[in-house]
């Protein structure tokens, strides 16, 4: 069987779909696919590669337009190429629109997501493409059942809905690292609080770092983005440098993070956050989680009063309740750590996720 994977960016792209896909493509070829992925060089040119059995074309990439970077040579590389199954990985119109006209797949199988939610303009022009796309679909993959629900376009092609969870490599992220983690909070003075993310307007950690006022407890936050400085001057503005700190950005060293926190936080203030794979990673470390409840998947994964606590969206009020509550009660973070353990292992494996779509694949054909 084989199998192409059309996205943007491939790892070593720092990302959570990148990092997925390649879990994926790498797991599937484990079990004897072949897998080549799609996707946009950096620079005018095209390159292939092979990694870990995977084949990546990066095709010359001409600009990127509201994060969306086109290629002519992603058009003439998805005629050539012809796959038993085509992995689109939605959003990238680009690579979707360029499927949709020129593919030459038997079944086309779609892992939504999220949907467009900053880029109004763009959606506007792009809908009716989105349609006839969610249309030609074999099966979509969603990524939680609150998606299917309230995404006004997975809501009305929800019979060719099927979720499977994204997961992780639940051992690398429970792997004792005893002396960065003393030498972490021996840094930083616990009790801690942790955030993991790209630092993107739809982390919403503008209302975290507000909530830090009446917190007493330090914030490390773990990432870099294009928003890193508009909040690292609101935290000199409220005069939190002592408590919050931008550490940058740790991939090799992340285990340690989660594992030296007391609790997780993922302050998401739009859909943009369909998952939230972040705390998966914090749960398979046996940390307890607050989140925001956006309709995504976010609530999904971190179960409101047993891995951890679910609040409002874009409320600096509700954080401050829920972390205080959760730092004023050492046993009950001690039980929902322990409950949010269980949960990843039971549906957040990477291994899970891995059998259940290429299941599906073997299913098409």
């Amino acid at each position: 069987m084989n199998i192409l994977h059309i996205y943007k960016d491939y790892y070593p792209v720092v990302g959570g779909m990148e990092n997925h896909i390649r879990i994926l493509a790498e797991g599937a070829v484990k079990r004897g696919l072949e897998v080549t992925v799609l996707v946009t060089s950096g620079t005018h040119s095209t390159e292939i590669q092979s990694m870990n059995g995977v084949t990546i074309i990066k095709a010359g990439r001409l600009v990127t337009m509201a994060s969306t970077p086109l290629s002519s040579a992603l058009f003439m590389w998805v005629r050539r190429l012809k796959p038993d199954i085509t992995h689109l990985h939605f959003p990238y119109p680009w690579g979707e629109t360029a499927h949709l006209m020129l593919g030459h797949s038997q079944r086309t199988v779609i892992t939504y997501q999220s949907d467009i939610v900053r880029q109004k303009s763009l959606l506007k022009l792009y809908r009716p493409f989105l349609r006839r796309i969610l249309a030609r679909a074999d099966r979509i993959i969603a990524t939680s059942p609150q998606y299917v629900q309230s995404s006004p376009h997975l809501s009305q092609v929800a019979d060719k809905c099927v979720v499977i969870p994204m997961g992780i490599d639940l051992a690398h992220f429970r792997e004792a690292r005893r002396e960065e983690v003393k030498d972490l909070r021996n840094k930083y003075n616990p009790p801690l609080l942790l955030f993991v993310g790209i630092l993107r307007y739809y982390k919403g950690l503008e209302y975290l770092i507000t909530a830090m006022r009446h917190v007493n407890a330090r914030l490390l936050v773990v990432g870099e983005g294009p928003m890193a400085e508009e909040w690292q001057d609101l935290t000199d503005k409220l005069g939190l440098a002592d408590k919050v700190f931008f550490v940058g950005q740790h991939v090799e060293d992340l285990p340690a993070y989660y594992q030296a926190c007391d609790l997780f936080v993922l302050p998401s203030s739009h859909r943009s956050e369909a998952f939230g794979l972040v705390q998966v990673e914090a749960m398979a470390c046996g940390k307890p989680v607050v989140c925001t409840e956006l309709g995504t998947g976010t609530s999904y994964v971190n179960v409101d009063g047993e891995t951890g606590l679910v609040v409002p969206a874009r409320d600096a009020s509700a954080l401050t309740e829920a972390i205080n509550r959760l730092l004023s009660d050492e046993a009950l973070r001690t039980e929902m750590g322990e409950k949010g353990r269980q949960r990843a292992v039971q549906e957040f494996s990477h291994e899970t996720m891995i059998h259940r779509v290429v299941s599906l694949y073997e299913s098409l054909l």
